[in-house]
């Protein structure tokens, strides 16, 4: 059994060291039973391309490349052998990037082996492999290592230079920088990282992607939550069971980072394993980022298609069904963007006079755009001579 340290039932450096066991050993040896398996749909011609190693040593559960485009930039999270930064290597193509990151030395050798006659094969090199943990992807670990072997830290003072070095290294030359991906993907291993990392998780996976940037993470989910004698499993942790969010959870987890438009693509019909009554199965979800930042009146409006009757945003503002709703520019463009997690939903209403001068717009509330606000200038008067509705007094210039 593992010594409880933390409130979940396992000692963290227990848990890490049997991760980077049991990854290092599938970087060697197959191990079937190392990660939940899911039917490939990866694109069989991409597929084709790679080594036979690289393939038959990939643990996942989904297929997080198949919501990547040409042209991305592109970060995979735990990135194993390399067989899914391969794929996306050739779906981004010669104008696209693929970052590998990945903790465990092994699994980094492995990829890193293939980068040379992969490049050939594809006529074009995109992808580079980093070694750093997945809740601090700023940290460069190859770097801080080097750094250490030439200051060894003897005592205290040489552990706190090691820590300025650290710091100094996630602000001046990051494993991955701040807005730096279209996408980030990941298959089955956020479920590896301890409880107490995982708001910090969330939180790296929002700062290196850029505006509008979007995170597909294929990883294991449970429909309770595990027992404390799953929790104490080090065999259970490797094997992608101990650490499972729990399904509600994981989506919340991308709504508490700031994430917009979540939605899961995909979930496992049948249950994977089941432990001690518990259910785990594989689930795919993709998130968004760009919902941050001021407010501006614009006279904009949205009209919600249906089905349903209403529904609510991620910042809990109403739309029913039919009814056009006044909402600032910035919510106008996440709910009419073609490319969005909206596509579809929302009928777009412009003023027909486009606004000279856009001042701030308090989106604490839900309102409804009268459509004399829209029609601007040359409808003014009213059939009875009365301002339009957004005309609040003498001087104002709304319209």
């Amino acid at each position: 059994m593992l010594e409880r340290t933390n409130g979940h039932g396992q000692a963290p450096r227990e848990v890490e060291a049997e991760v980077l066991r049991r990854y290092a050993h599938g970087a060697k040896k197959r191990e079937a039973a190392l990660c939940c398996p899911a039917k490939s749909r990866y694109e069989k011609d991409l597929l084709k391309k790679l080594p036979k190693e690289i393939v038959e040593k990939d643990y996942g559960c989904g297929d997080p490349s198949r919501w990547v485009n040409a042209g991305d930039t592109v970060v995979d999270l735990g990135s194993g052998s390399g067989k899914a930064c391969y794929i996306l290597a050739q779906k981004v193509g010669r104008k696209g990037r693929v970052t590998g990151v990945d903790f465990n030395p092994a699994m980094l050798e492995l990829a890193r082996k293939y980068q040379r006659p992969l490049a050939k094969r594809f006529g074009f090199r995109n992808v580079e492999f980093k070694r750093a943990r997945i809740q601090d992807l700023a940290l460069d670990l190859e770097r801080a290592e080097a750094w250490l072997a030439e200051h060894p830290a003897s005592n205290l003072d040489g552990w706190n230079a090691f820590e300025a070095e650290c710091e100094r290294l996630r602000q001046e030359a990051p494993a991955v920088p701040d807005d730096f991906a279209d996408v980030v993907v990941s298959n089955c291993v956020l479920n590896l990282v301890q409880p107490r990392d995982k708001e910090r998780l969330f939180g790296e996976l929002f700062r290196v992607l850029k505006k509008g940037g979007r995170a597909v993470i294929s990883d294991v989910v449970c429909d309770e939550e595990p027992t404390a004698a799953t929790l104490a499993d080090p065999e259970l942790w490797s094997g992608c069971i101990a650490g499972a969010f729990r399904e509600e959870k994981f989506l919340q987890m991308f709504e508490a980072a700031g994430f917009h438009g979540i939605e899961i693509l995909e979930r496992q019909e049948q249950p994977w394993q089941v432990v001690d009554g518990v259910e785990y199965r594989s689930m795919t979800v993709r998130a968004f980022k760009g919902k941050q930042g001021p407010c501006y009146e614009c006279l904009q409006a949205v009209v919600y298609r249906g089905p349903f009757s209403h529904v609510f945003d991620d910042d809990g503002h109403r739309y029913p069904r039919g009814v056009r709703m006044a909402v600032c520019e910035k919510t106008f463009g996440l709910l009419t963007d073609p490319h969005g997690p909206y596509a579809g939903q929302f009928i777009g209403i412009e003023p027909h006079t486009p606004v000279a001068v856009a001042h701030a717009y308090d989106c604490s509330g839900d309102r409804v755009r009268d459509p004399r606000e829209t029609k601007g200038r040359d409808f003014k008067e009213t059939r009875e001579g009365e301002a339009p509705a957004c005309c609040s007094g003498p001087g104002s210039k709304c319209c």
